[in-house]
């Protein structure tokens, strides 16, 4: 059922995280197949949670671990619209639902400049990537496209809107703190499609 992709997601990770301490590696393998059978519909994310804003991208919490093991939430992309240069600093898998999304990641060099690691990646939907500090953290990342919305899912190891990060400037690679918070103030009942 439809309206069911969304909490079955839900239990699947909470069952993956309470296995206990798990190596990061290994959750980001166990959590992938999760993510692609999640993004492989696209008959269940709630309308609400897929409205774009005309000025900046959108980051509605779809559902947050409450001991913050993990944090679910859809990334909205209005047309051209694109992230600053940023980190995590936990892990990640984002999933592309509708649409398509470039990321380019980022390293520092030997002075500690920040610098492009090879090419631009493009996400298609089905497609999923994935980010840590462990295997690369720092990227920017944009709407593909610059005349229609965009939608990723990610997933995050943490409630990703009350997490400290870092935005880095182009120019310097200086890094300045900021705590993303999200778009929404609600978030989707899980158990909606239940009732039938």
């Amino acid at each position: 059922m439809p309206g069911n992709r969304l909490l079955e997601f839900v239990q699947q990770m909470t069952r993956l995280v309470e296995k206990g301490p798990v190596a990061e590696e290994q959750l980001l393998e166990q959590a992938a197949p999760l993510m692609r059978a999640l993004v492989a519909h696209d008959d269940w994310l709630p309308d609400a949670m897929a409205v774009p804003d005309a000025r900046y991208y959108q980051q509605h919490l779809l559902y947050g671990d409450p001991l913050d093991r993990f944090s679910l939430v859809s990334f909205v992309w209005g047309p051209g619209q694109k992230t600053p240069i940023h980190d995590h600093t936990v892990w990640g898998i984002i999933a592309m639902l509708r649409g398509a999304e470039c990321g380019q990641r980022f390293s520092r060099n030997d002075r500690g400049e920040l610098v492009a690691d090879a090419d631009e990646e493009r996400l298609e939907p089905g497609d999923i990537d994935r980010v840590s500090p462990r295997i690369g953290d720092i990227h920017q990342v944009r709407n593909a496209f610059d005349d229609r919305v965009s939608i990723s899912i990610h997933l995050y190891g943490g409630n990703i809107g009350r997490i400290e990060r870092h935005a880095f400037s182009p120019d310097t690679g200086i890094a300045k703190p900021f705590v993303s918070g999200y778009s929404n103030t609600l978030v989707p009942n899980l158990w909606a499609g239940s009732a039938a």
